[in-house]
């Protein structure tokens, strides 16, 4: 699988190189400025891009500019961002592109290698990864969710971190039928149509709340 890495920090960057050589990845890029991940990208198309939020020149969002518009020049190009932070507006923006092929994990959350190779192979799949913090950062505080239930909201969280309703009536620990109740629910009072694709589900919800 051909990876390219987008990380200003040199110790973290070399790392991310020799962990993924290690699990036998093929790291074809890993540069240090958003100019240079924009064009690794394009050149390269990889498997997956794994990118962090911050780079240079600016600082501030340049990766996920970047990701953006690696993504318009290569619709559905599997993107993985790295950080330490949520950017809510680009994020929302990256998540809600109907070609799926996402994830958002936050750095000091990724507690074991299997989790994190697990996620670059589930992005470069076509599904969406979402650590619950990122999810409950861009789904709180916002009044469009006032009309749900606490037990719709825990799902409707579960549903943006990529689970199907089997998975999530064993995390909540009651039965399937009940899950697709409550599902059915949320979208009711969300106004956007039931639908089966997990991806295509998170990816709506997290639209309409951005809306």
């Amino acid at each position: 699988m051909r990876v390219v890495i987008g990380e200003d920090l040199f110790l973290l960057r070399e790392g991310l190189v020799r962990l993924l050589k290690a699990y036998e990845f093929d790291v074809v890029a890993a540069v240090g400025t958003a100019p240079e991940l924009l064009d690794a990208l394009v050149e390269h198309r990889p498997d997956v891009g794994i990118v962090d939020v911050r780079l240079p020149p600016t600082n501030t969002d340049d990766g996920l500019r970047v990701a953006i518009a690696a993504r318009a020049q290569i619709p559905g190009l599997p993107i993985l961002v790295l950080s330490q932070y949520v950017e809510q507006l680009y994020a929302r923006e990256l998540l809600a592109d109907q070609a799926g092929a996402v994830g958002y994990l936050l750095k000091d959350r990724v507690f074991d290698d299997d989790t994190f190779t697990g996620a670059i192979r589930a992005v470069a799949a076509g599904g969406t990864v979402l650590d619950p913090e990122v999810v409950k950062k861009l789904l709180g505080k916002r009044t469009k969710t006032a009309r749900l239930s606490p037990r719709e909201l825990q799902v409707m969280a579960l549903m943006a971190e990529g689970r199907s309703n089997a998975a999530i009536a064993q995390r909540l620990v009651i039965t399937e039928k009940a899950i697709s109740k409550h599902a059915a629910g949320i979208f009711a009072k969300l106004g956007l149509a039931p639908s089966d694709d997990d991806n295509r589900r998170v990816l709506a919800v997290l639209a309409y709340l951005d809306g």
